[in-house]
């Protein structure tokens, strides 16, 4: 698609990249990073709009859209399912995880960031996220380091590594995606997220899931590659969406 076609926003959501941490005491998870979106809509003043997300960001965007469905009119998940349910008799244990890992991280910080060079914060992203390629880790790091004295840190806030504690179970979830009055695009990778979730007692709800979407005549393909295929393999998975936006969104926009 071309660029003119439409206006593209790429957010850093607290905690990521150049914004701001949250203060000492406080915890991310999905509501929070809701609240982010509907800030920067306000501020930009959009009226309707599409969401491209991937995994994490992807259930940010699918929240946001079941919650605001008059403001999407285009959602794209790569390679998660917007509203990934968690079985109920998990929710203690990723309850309990998710708290005891911010508790630890409060223990054990300094507040000092570690310094690295460049290189080594490239082998520490690569070695983090094996499946992305070299040049994927170094178009991250862009964003995802600042310069300090002797070399540079990591600008991300380490506690969006903890488990995100907010949970919905599967008939929450089916209820949300019903809200939703966008058409979306679900991209899948062969070796990606339904390949690894983490937590695996989620794989029962892989076919639900798929099925809910085409059921709403929603459209569900699967590419080759893994997690980051988007970013690794973008010449595969471009094409796609858009065709999607043009197609399924812009094309309904101009019949208005």
């Amino acid at each position: 698609m071309a660029e003119e076609e439409c206006r593209y926003v790429a957010l850093d959501l607290t905690g990521h990249g150049r914004s701001s941490h949250l203060p000492p005491g406080e915890s991310y998870n999905t509501p929070a990073y809701v609240a982010d979106i509907r800030r920067v809509v306000d501020a930009l003043q959009l009226k309707t709009f599409s969401i491209i997300g991937h995994s994490m960001g992807a259930d940010v965007a699918a929240v946001f859209s079941a919650l605001y469905p008059e403001m999407v009119d285009g959602l794209v998940f790569l390679d998660s399912y917007g509203f990934l349910p968690t079985d109920s008799k998990d929710l203690a244990k990723v309850l309990r995880q998710g708290m005891e890992e911010t508790l630890q991280f409060e223990k054990k910080t300094d507040g000092k960031k570690r310094v690295y060079t460049y290189e080594k914060a490239v082998e520490r992203l690569s070695t983090a996220n094996p499946t992305l390629s070299e040049r994927s880790v170094r178009v991250l790091l862009e964003r995802g380091l600042v310069p300090v004295e002797g070399g540079f840190a990591f600008a991300r806030d380490l506690r969006i590594n903890s488990k995100n504690i907010w949970r919905v179970g599967l008939e929450q979830s089916l209820e949300m995606q019903s809200r939703v009055r966008a058409s979306i695009l679900l991209v899948l990778t062969e070796k990606g997220f339904n390949k690894t979730f983490s937590e695996p007692s989620q794989r029962k709800f892989d076919w639900t899931l798929r099925q809910h979407l085409r059921d709403r005549n929603h459209t569900v393909v699967t590419v080759p590659g893994d997690h980051h295929a988007h970013l690794n393999d973008p010449e595969v998975v471009a094409p796609i969406v858009s065709d999607f936006l043009r197609n399924k969104v812009l094309s309904h926009q101009h019949k208005l």
